[in-house]
């Protein structure tokens, strides 16, 4: 019986200039090499995915580091020594940034980096990887390979590790998140129970892990279009109260996945978990997230200082003292909250879009043009004035925030402490 040939592709990306210089390299100095993981995984999900969109294009080699990188030197392609002890260089072909990386096995393991040895060929590389999607190979001429059983399992939403799951997260407990963030991507039923299995059994490994691995792998699963049901397995598993005890609102998480115009990773995250504004401050720490996304986290935790039934007036208070940005975010809260209905939501998001934040029309130096010494007084007038500024919603202009400045001075309010 004839096996049936490989399938081939010819995607735009393996087509353009960029790719088919640095193959043009290679070949003149006889390095056989192949596309692999991301590029070719998503390629099969989507074969006209555009050169722009393939901003992540990785290959394998049986040659070593140094002759990749003389063959590509000699062709005027500029080489970046990236990672030598785990044989990767990366080839610079302007637009694009190509990692090229040595067949090779493991000698040794501890969870979180590998001794490596480059005698590997191509199934014995295949077999050193994470999952069956990742292990799929791309020729040049665009046929593909698949040495364990990577395609079927695509085409069926399966999302499995190569060999034995215990095995694959022993020598990289990142491999056990990962694999929730590929099920929240690529997986399309329970899960693999295998795999989950060895999830759970491997959950009091997760300490190991950096706070920065486990939020970067955390963020990109809530990036998936919809991560609810991965993220129940986590919850199933006993990896979600290992990593982030505080989430236990996936149904307000469900509920904004389907409201949402868009996804929002942080967004999300508020929805999950159940803490006030210092508890999202310290999830943030923990996390090791930057300033920024630990104050905008901070500012989603309850209580929230938006009344989504407030008048058009309130809206606009509210849309002024927080925000665009910060204003939609707690509308869509608040919406999955049940706090207010699909038809209210979608009313304060298009006022959200069509509002232009007003600037106060008076600063310090009108305080001060009055013969008011700078000093706490100064401060505190302007914040009276723009208090009544904003009760009047807006409507004041320069000249009527400075007869009320006249007003508020001359009566001696506020009073100097």
């Amino acid at each position: 019986m004839t096996a049936a040939p490989n399938p081939r592709l010819s995607p735009p990306w393996l087509q353009e200039p960029a790719t088919q210089r640095l193959i043009a390299a290679l070949n003149a100095a006889d390095v056989a090499a192949r596309f692999v993981g991301g590029i070719v995984r998503d390629t099969l999900l989507d074969p006209s995915v555009e050169p722009a969109a393939a901003s992540d294009i990785d290959l394998a080699t049986p040659a070593r580091p140094e002759q990749v990188s003389e063959a590509l030197i000699s062709a005027g392609i500029k080489v970046v020594p990236t990672g030598l002890t785990h044989g990767t260089v990366t080839a610079i072909v302007p637009p694009r940034h190509f990692e090229i990386t040595t067949l090779r096995r493991d000698v040794e393991t501890d969870g979180r980096h590998a001794r490596v040895a480059f005698d590997a060929d191509w199934e014995a590389d295949a077999r050193r990887r994470d999952f069956t999607i990742n292990a799929l190979y791309l020729a040049p001429d665009g046929t593909l390979h698949d040495p364990v059983g990577g395609l079927p399992d695509l085409r069926a939403g399966r999302v499995r590790f190569v060999g034995d799951p215990a095995q694959r997260i022993a020598e990289d407990v990142l491999r056990l998140l990962r694999y929730y963030r590929f099920e929240a991507r690529f997986g399309s039923g329970a899960g693999d129970p295998p795999a989950r299995a060895a999830c759970r059994a491997a959950v009091p490994l997760l300490p190991t892990l950096s706070a920065e691995r486990v939020a970067q792998e955390l963020i990109k699963l809530l990036q998936a279009r919809d991560p609810s049901r991965a993220v129940r397995m986590m919850q199933e598993d006993g990896v979600l109260a290992a990593i982030l005890p505080e989430a236990a609102r996936l149904d307000r998480l469900q509920r904004l996945i389907a409201l949402e115009p868009e996804p929002d990773a942080l967004r999300r995250l508020a929805a999950l978990i159940t803490v006030d504004c210092a508890g999202a401050a310290e999830i943030g720490r923990r996390l090791r997230f930057s300033t920024e996304w630990r104050d905008r986290l901070a500012g989603l935790a309850a209580p929230s200082p938006l009344d989504p039934a407030g008048d058009t007036r309130a809206q606009r208070r509210s849309l002024y003292r927080v925000g665009a940005d910060r204003y939609c975010d707690l509308v869509l809260l608040a919406a999955a909250e049940n706090r207010l209905g699909e038809d209210r939501l979608r009313q304060l998001l298009d006022l959200a879009r069509r509002w232009r934040t007003p600037g106060f029309p008076i600063g310090g130096r009108d305080v001060t043009a009055l013969g008011i010494a700078p000093g706490p007084r100064v401060g505190a007038l302007l914040q009276a004035v723009q208090s009544w500024w904003e009760d009047g919603d807006f409507a004041a202009d320069r000249d009527a925030c400075l007869a009320r400045l006249s007003e508020l001075a001359d009566a001696g309010m506020p009073r100097s402490p």
